[in-house]
């Protein structure tokens, strides 16, 4: 397994991105996590602040000791650490260009009130580029909040649009989540700080192969 890019590092956290397709932590089925890889890489024991899903890509935030994990921690229960998203979905023209989508969202069984704000970066005859910043953090919740709006994200296969996944899969070969946390902001010492990466490959391919261009 190759090592993952790291963003920054010092004493208490380190920023890394996170590739599409690895878990975060192991668990049952899961052979190899992002834990497993990092604490290899750094050579010391890794606790992860937040997660992302396995098939989101972007930055994520891990802790080097105990003290640091409990304090960035509250950070993202408290709202300090803010997180940006881009995703690609397919396109519903009926829909504002910006807005906050408030929904319910999280666990079956134990949805919470949420709030997700987006605008659209760009936008061709069948996909748009969001982006987007969480309100709350609930489990899944862009997926949840873009499909309810009618524009699923593209390859997402719990909430998106199965018979237009399938489609894109055989005619633009988009096979991935187009889903990435590109933006973080946080405390590091005192002082708040804004890191951002670029695209996944993956995402830059599907605005390619589907003609939009950023703005």
């Amino acid at each position: 397994m190759k090592d993952i890019p790291v963003i920054y590092k010092d004493t208490d956290i380190l920023l890394v991105n996170k590739p599409a397709g690895i878990p975060v932590q192991g668990g049952e089925g899961i052979k190899i996590s992002l834990t497993d890889i990092l604490e290899r890489q750094a050579g010391t024991k890794i606790y992860p602040v937040h997660r992302l899903d396995r098939d989101t890509a972007g930055i994520l935030v891990l802790a080097l000791n105990r003290d640091a994990a409990g304090r960035y921690s509250q950070y993202i229960t408290d709202g300090s650490i803010k997180k940006e998203y881009a995703a690609v979905c397919f396109y519903n023209d009926s829909i504002e260009k910006k807005g906050t989508i408030t929904l319910p969202a999280g666990r079956s069984g134990s949805e919470k009130p949420s709030r997700t704000f987006y605008h659209i970066d760009a936008a061709g005859s069948e996909a748009a580029l969001f982006y987007l910043q969480l309100g709350t953090g609930r489990m899944h919740q862009i997926r949840i909040h873009l499909a309810s709006i009618g524009c699923p994200i593209i390859a997402d296969d719990k909430y998106g649009d199965f018979r237009k996944n399938r489609e894109f899969r055989s005619s633009h070969n988009i096979r991935k989540l187009q889903l990435a946390a590109c933006t973080l902001t946080l405390p590091v010492n005192n002082t708040l700080r804004r890191f951002t990466v670029p695209l996944p490959e993956h995402m830059q391919h599907c605005l390619d192969s589907l003609g939009i261009q950023m703005s």
